[in-house]
């Protein structure tokens, strides 16, 4: 049994991260990390640097999320090249698989212009998908980033209305 999770060092990323890593805990499966990656340009030539520029990335964000201690369950790491949502469908194929995705926070512009992970994953998905929304202190963060890029002025009161 396997728990599968897309990672991207963002922040929801993190999130999602760590709810997998409790799935695992849980279930008594082994945690699989996927970081999908794109060839940037036409160079094929550099496909080994991107390739390995992906690795580092990958256990670069592992070593944030879990430090030297790791994540208490077996862990292994996939970097594919690929879109996100193609790349993790193809790897948790077992029906016994659990497929674990964040979500961002997805407004606007970026909403219409960037497919979801999530959603292609849920509706494609051979196994079951466990969709992680962000934390409720990145939903806070994102509302001072709005107000700051439209020079609103911040009430620190709203701030405390915040419950990890």
């Amino acid at each position: 049994m396997r728990v599968v999770v897309g990672v991207s060092g963002t922040p929801h990323g993190a999130t999602a991260l760590h709810r997998a890593a409790d799935e695992a805990r849980v279930r008594g499966a082994d945690l699989w990390t996927v970081l999908a990656w794109k060839l940037p340009g036409h160079d094929p030539d550099r496909r080994e640097t991107w390739r390995s520029t992906a690795v580092a990335r990958l256990r670069e964000i592992l070593d944030e999320a879990f430090g030297p201690a790791g994540p208490g369950v077996p862990l292994a790491g996939l970097t594919a090249l690929g879109s996100p949502g193609p790349v993790l469908v193809d790897v948790a194929q077992a029906p016994d698989d659990v497929l674990v995705v964040g979500t961002g926070t997805r407004r606007g512009l970026r909403r219409a212009l960037a497919p979801s992970t999530a959603r292609y994953c849920l509706t494609r998905a051979a196994c079951p998908v466990l969709v992680v929304p962000p934390s409720p202190l990145e939903a806070a963060l994102e509302t001072v980033r709005r107000r700051n890029a439209r020079g609103l002025p911040l009430d620190a009161r709203e701030l405390g209305a915040v419950r990890p």
